[in-house]
């Protein structure tokens, strides 16, 4: 996992995956994650393809199912401040610690070379200043 591969779609590609069922990936739906941004895509004829980029998340959690340990697998949770897709959700990855991990050092890189903060994301929810101050 730790290799990179480039790709002349997405660039380097940092890791990729697929959503498992039986542990398996038998699935439609691909995960890319690239140094700046986290590609979803859905679809075999008629692809959906949701793209974020990394220094926009605020939080990433890792929930872990009885059923998909079973198979070590695992759902990989990306709240962002992002208006089409606040939350991003990595169904039944394989090594999910690890996912995770990878996304939360590309994230911190990310807001490093923006310069940003946690309280420099306050407002980019769609909120005016003046609501978030009122109680």
């Amino acid at each position: 996992m730790a290799e990179t591969k480039f790709d002349k779609n997405y660039g380097e590609i940092v890791w990729r995956g697929r959503r498992n069922r039986l542990g398996l990936p038998l699935s439609f739906t691909r995960y890319i994650l690239t140094p700046t941004k986290l590609f979803t895509s859905v679809g075999l004829l008629s692809v959906k393809e949701e793209r974020t980029e990394l220094y926009r998340a605020v939080d990433v959690s890792l929930k872990l199912p009885f059923f998909q340990r079973i198979f070590r697998c695992g759902t990989v949770i990306i709240h962002a401040k992002d208006k089409t897709s606040p939350e991003l959700v990595l169904l039944s990855v394989k090594r999910p610690r690890v996912v995770m991990g990878l996304i939360e050092e590309h994230v911190e890189k990310e807001r490093l070379k923006y310069n940003i903060h946690g309280r420099d994301m306050v407002g980019a929810s769609g909120f005016v200043d003046s609501e978030i101050g009122e109680s």
